[in-house]
């Protein structure tokens, strides 16, 4: 392997580098599959040993060659050293991710937007975008804080959801201005908010916030409602990924 290249995937598991090349990695048989399904843009493929051990590693393989891509192997020793995963399935890929706009996002009264406001956890980040894929969401926005979705544990989390998805960044105010050149209803998910079901059939942002402080006040204090989701007396707060996955079903099933 070319020392250029080594250096470009060490590079890419910080978050400057990311942000320098504007390219990310996708380690893993999951979500190299769904990188290639989706038509990312993929500039380099690395694989070792362990993808040739089980049938899905060769199909794999098989159909990242027949599409043109150029498949650089190395020792197991190698690639041990570039995975960025505890137990590596033997392929790592570096993509361009999609540059989403906020023309992308069309979002109606059964495909409501997830606003995610300083969500620290990237596996949090990245169970929410795959759970907003599943459920229908036009999208998801993240606010200033929330971590990165090319972080490559948010990716892996995604389950490729972040390669279909629309999802961008955008500090308050740009999403403010959005919401209201839009007719969007912004719901902040909080604790003793009333039930989603009274706002269906408005186009929704829902907004759930950072694991331990919650929302921001400024937000908290402009947006149209907040809703909650009832629990039983003594039990604890549910973890954010839930409560958005339990949210995005009640407005998305009409």
């Amino acid at each position: 392997m070319s020392h250029s290249l080594a250096t470009l995937i060490r590079d890419l598991r910080l978050k400057r580098g990311r942000e320098r090349r504007g390219l990310a990695l996708a380690e893993g048989i999951r979500l190299v599959e769904e990188a290639l399904a989706a038509r990312m843009a993929i500039r380099h493929v690395l694989s070792g040993p362990a993808l040739e051990t089980t049938p899905r590693g060769r199909t794999l393989k098989a159909a990242l060659a027949a599409a043109g891509y150029a498949i650089e192997t190395v020792p197991e020793k190698e690639f041990m050293t570039l995975a960025a995963t505890d137990e590596p399935q033997g392929i790592l890929a570096v993509i361009e991710p999609k540059q989403w706009t906020l023309d992308d996002l069309h979002p109606g009264p059964r495909s409501p937007l997830l606003v995610l406001d300083a969500v620290q956890d990237p596996g949090n980040v990245g169970t929410m975008v795959r759970t907003a894929f599943a459920l229908g969401a036009a999208g998801v926005i993240a606010l200033p804080g929330t971590a990165e979705l090319t972080n490559p544990k948010t990716l892996r989390a995604t389950m490729g959801g972040a390669f279909r998805l629309p999802y961008l960044s955008l500090d308050e105010a740009a999403f403010r201005n959005w919401a209201r050149d839009k007719g969007v209803k912004v719901l902040i998910a909080a604790a003793g908010g009333t039930a989603v079901a009274g706002f269906r059939g408005a186009i929704l942002a829902v907004v759930v916030g950072n694991e331990g402080a919650g929302v921001r006040p400024s937000l908290d204090g402009w947006a149209d409602g907040r809703v909650g989701i009832p629990i039983r007396d003594g039990a604890e707060s549910l973890n954010v990924g839930v409560a958005a996955g339990i949210l995005l079903h009640e407005v998305t099933r009409g």
